[in-house]
């Protein structure tokens, strides 16, 4: 009784402000909260805006990272030359396929490092990629034209002459200069590549599944693998040592996964491995019940079709929430209108269960898995 007199005389004397005064029955909103473990440097984040391209954008930023980490200093890399390329190698692979291939959007990893061995690269300043009347890339009208001339070409039984898929990307993404001049001299695309000192031979890409054998090369069905390339196939818990390995030496990781999940949900930087959906919440009442990853279970999201590859990310650093729990701080192709810094945070779970493939420098791999990759 007493305790209750001291109190009313507290507030009446205004001892407590009225603010102070929380009911008890209110939660507190719940906050993730991160300490940075190793981080990494990384260039400005950009906005994929209305395209698929996040492949493109996500290895564009591996690449930058890697210009940095090499002592060539910060560029701005062109996402949309990539991408201009990549269509160009799909569209003639459909036509061969009799219209059985794929002309959308998407893509993975290694078709980055393939334009980069093949074609070259070019800086942002020199092919910006919009041709349009827009700020910001949009893809829609685009991606249209290229599925109709694709199916005109399979519909006439004819391949799709260079003109008109030239003239098609160019409308939309804008001519390529033979040659360019950046930062007083005159390159190609070939020419940039090799100034930057970068081997696409040295980046491949890693992925663990049951259902092919470990320490090969296999191919990984998904629909965005359309070339059918091989990567290598590692123990979950190998992929997971490979990653830290990297961060940890310097290096960062480009990341391919699945976005379309309940607890992925960037307004709260975070994507973490649960049930619960908390991608619709606005405010999170309490912290989510993750659930723990194994081989098995990990086999199990990819045959149910649980885990797809729809979205592609740029690992730069490790974390911790305020329960010790670890992250991995990954650079979004989202800009920062609509993710605050454009960095959220996966969890370790989340990686683990959710990770389509990753592309890393071959020489942060731990040298007993390079062994037995033969790499």
């Amino acid at each position: 009784m007493r305790k209750i007199i001291i109190a009313a005389l507290l507030v009446s004397t205004g001892a407590f402000s009225q603010s102070a005064i929380i009911p008890a029955d209110v939660e507190k909103p719940y906050k993730y909260e991160f300490t940075i473990v190793k981080e990494l440097a990384a260039t400005p984040v950009k906005d994929q805006a209305k395209t698929g391209t996040c492949w493109s954008h996500a290895m564009t930023s591996f690449m930058e990272s890697e210009l940095i980490r090499t002592g060539k200093g910060e560029h701005d890399l062109s996402e949309m030359f990539v991408v201009r390329h990549n269509y160009i190698r799909r569209i003639k692979d459909n036509v061969l396929r009799r219209g059985r291939g794929n002309v959308a959007p998407g893509s993975i990893g290694h078709m980055y490092t393939w334009v980069m061995k093949n074609v070259g690269l070019m800086p942002e300043e020199a092919y910006h990629g919009i041709a349009y009347d827009s700020e910001k890339h949009n893809h829609d009208d685009l991606n249209q034209w290229v599925k109709s001339i694709n199916t005109t070409a399979i519909e006439m039984k004819k391949p799709l002459p260079v003109e008109i898929v030239e003239g098609v990307l160019d409308a939309y993404l804008g001519k390529v200069p033979q040659s360019f001049v950046y930062q007083g001299k005159e390159y190609t695309a070939e020419s940039f590549r090799n100034w930057m000192g970068l081997n696409p031979d040295d980046y491949v890409e890693i992925t663990s599944f049951t259902h092919h054998p470990f320490y090969e090369k296999v191919m990984v069905e998904v629909p965005d693998n359309w070339d059918y390339e091989k990567m290598y196939n590692v123990p979950l818990e190998d992929m997971m040592q490979i990653i830290d390995n990297a961060i940890n030496s310097g290096y960062t990781v480009a990341w391919d996964g699945d976005l379309s999940e309940p607890g992925y949900a960037f307004q709260h930087y975070v994507a973490v491995n649960t049930v619960e959906d908390i991608r619709n919440q606005k405010q999170l009442s309490a912290k989510a019940v993750e659930i723990p990853v194994t081989q098995e279970s990990r086999q199990v999201y990819f045959e149910t079709f649980q885990t797809v590859d729809d979205h592609l990310e740029h690992i730069t650093g490790i974390a911790k929430d305020q329960d010790g729990v670890k992250y991995y701080k990954t650079k979004n192709s989202f800009g920062t209108e609509r993710n605050g810094t454009g960095y959220h945070y996966l969890s370790e779970e989340y990686v683990k269960g959710k990770t389509i493939s990753i592309v890393v420098n071959k020489n942060s791999i731990p040298k007993s898995i390079r062994k037995k990759l033969g790499i």
